[in-house]
């Protein structure tokens, strides 16, 4: 089944990846915004805000802002109370998006609100974001109807010479350009990973590369249909554009995966693919704890979180 993507619509960024993304995405589907973070610099915009308050704690933990998100949450869900689609934006590297998007996904789904999210991966030289970013994802899997997956490490890998803030770009451009075809292209439901590469002369070179990124979250196996989004493809030669649908069809097992191309003009051409795949992929081993069957764990009910206690506390001699 597809994603029902219904209006009014509002975006809603996390952190500040997250914001950012949010304010242009928010001029793609001209639609209402709102920003969450608990830094101040993050929601200097036009767009409605709030700032989860951690008071005094300069450097916050992850715990320490999802539970102050927490007890913010009735504004929470009075801004979304007026829509009937939440899309929220999160990169799950960063404190704020790991810690967030449990919270707000959570109280959207209570709120009965059709929830689309995207997250971004950290790196794995990023060791003290993996753990986290696996739980908040699989939070976010959870609450959300359906959840795109971008890879930083999966993109750096498949392109090792390029630098961080290069893989942040390549990263951004992606999740603008499937935001922007939102009103014309139905999102499969459930887990999608989003893969692509950089900029090459060559649509089957980067085709190529986006088929890499994606080998090293799912199993070509795995996934049950692919949208194929051609930038730039109207200058595309037609053999080309069959060339490079019957390439990804070899790939995936042809009886049980759809493959389709949304196709757009630009100066440059380039190839952005999404997956929609199930079973297991790589980021349910970011949680050691990930390989026990859900019916044999017992988990809160909420993500793990604290506050701030100030408690005075005699010495007693």
């Amino acid at each position: 089944m597809n994603f029902q993507l219904s209006e009014p619509i509002l975006i809603v960024g996390l952190g500040g990846v997250g914001t950012k993304l949010a304010t242009k995405a928010k001029e793609l589907l001209k639609t209402d915004c709102l920003l969450i973070s608990n830094d101040q610099k993050d929601l200097d915009s036009d767009c409605k805000s709030i700032k989860i308050s951690t008071q005094s704690v300069v450097n916050p933990s992850v715990q320490l802002i999802r539970g102050s998100a927490y007890a913010d949450s009735e504004n929470i869900k009075k801004e979304i109370s007026k829509y009937s689609t939440v899309i929220i934006l999160a990169n799950l590297a960063g404190r704020a998006g790991t810690a967030l998007a449990p919270v707000v996904s959570n109280l959207c789904k209570e709120s009965n609100k059709n929830v689309l999210s995207f997250a971004i991966m950290p790196f794995k030289f990023e060791k003290d974001r993996i753990f986290q970013s696996g739980i908040s994802l699989k939070r976010l899997r959870e609450y959300s109807g359906c959840t795109i997956v971008l890879d930083n490490d999966a993109l750096l890998d498949s392109n090792p010479d390029l630098s961080p803030i290069a893989c942040h770009n390549i990263s951004n451009e992606a999740i603008w350009n499937v935001i922007g075809s939102l009103a014309t292209t139905s999102i499969p439901e459930d887990t999608n990973i989003l893969s692509t590469g950089k900029d090459v002369q060559n649509v089957e070179d980067s085709l190529k590369d986006s088929l890499r990124m994606l080998y090293e979250d799912a199993p070509p196996s795995s996934v049950k249909r692919s949208i194929l989004y051609i930038l730039g493809g109207d200058n595309v030669p037609v053999g080309v554009l069959n060339s490079v649908t019957n390439i990804t069809s070899s790939v995936f097992n042809q009886e049980n995966t759809t493959v389709s191309q949304s196709i757009s003009s630009g100066q440059k051409s380039k190839v952005i693919m999404l997956s929609s795949v199930q079973g297991e992929t790589h980021f349910d081993k970011y949680d050691p704890l990930g390989i026990i069957p859900q019916e044999k764990t017992l988990d809160w009910e909420q993500p793990e979180c604290s506050i701030n206690c100030e408690f005075e506390l005699y010495q007693l001699e």
